[in-house]
């Protein structure tokens, strides 16, 4: 989601490594997301990246809060705004990113993007009809950092694909299986209609 950086705070993003050594003590689910998300799944690096997303289910974000108490954390007001994120304020549930950093000195060190869930199945914050159990978020071969299933990635850059949504959907598409290309094809055609600007991709799955 592109914010309004009301006073140019620089990006130093955390690593997928830092961000996890950052977590580890959560007792509740998250993943890397975007691009890194993509590049895990691809295997390797495909572009540099100037933030990082962390997936985190909505119930679980003043856990995220407790944990770093002391950090600095901003709200992005639709339609991209950032404000500050006051201490014992509930957060609308039209916002959807919190972005973080250690102290107010500080660079934006990660972006939080928030989703829904319902017991254990999860809910995309974009078209309630898209839903999975939460345990099936996690990327295959991602032990030590927990990263998000590629189509859920990209499931969420194919409403208004970007250059670098192209890319990663380009580096990425050999590597899907095709289990995780038809939910893809499923969920696009389910929430933003036919044709997608990804028509091209998705179009032999969406014909069946």
């Amino acid at each position: 989601m592109a914010s309004t950086n009301p006073v140019g705070i620089p990006w130093q993003p955390f690593t997928p490594m830092e961000v996890a050594a950052i977590l580890r003590p959560l007792q509740c689910p998250w993943w890397i997301a975007g691009g890194h998300a993509i590049e895990h799944a691809a295997g390797g690096p495909l572009r540099p990246h100037g933030d990082v997303d962390v997936l985190i289910l909505r119930r679980n974000l003043n856990a995220v809060r407790d944990l770093l108490a002391h950090w600095d954390f901003w709200a992005a007001d639709p339609p991209g705004t950032l404000r500050p994120w006051q201490v014992g304020e509930t957060l609308p549930d039209s916002v959807h990113d919190v972005w973080l950093r250690p102290n107010p000195a500080a660079a934006w060190k990660m972006q939080l993007m928030l989703d829904g869930a319902v017991g254990d199945v999860w809910v995309s914050r974009r078209d309630g009809r898209i839903r999975r159990p939460v345990a099936s978020l996690t990327a295959a071969a991602s032990p030590h950092i927990p990263f998000l299933a590629a189509e859920i990635v990209l499931f969420y850059k194919a409403r208004a694909p970007r250059p670098k949504d192209v890319w990663d959907l380009t580096a990425v598409w050999p590597a899907l299986s095709p289990s995780q290309r038809y939910w893809l094809a499923d969920a696009v055609r389910t929430a933003y209609g036919a044709p997608s600007p990804w028509y091209e991709f998705l179009a032999p799955m969406m014909s069946r």
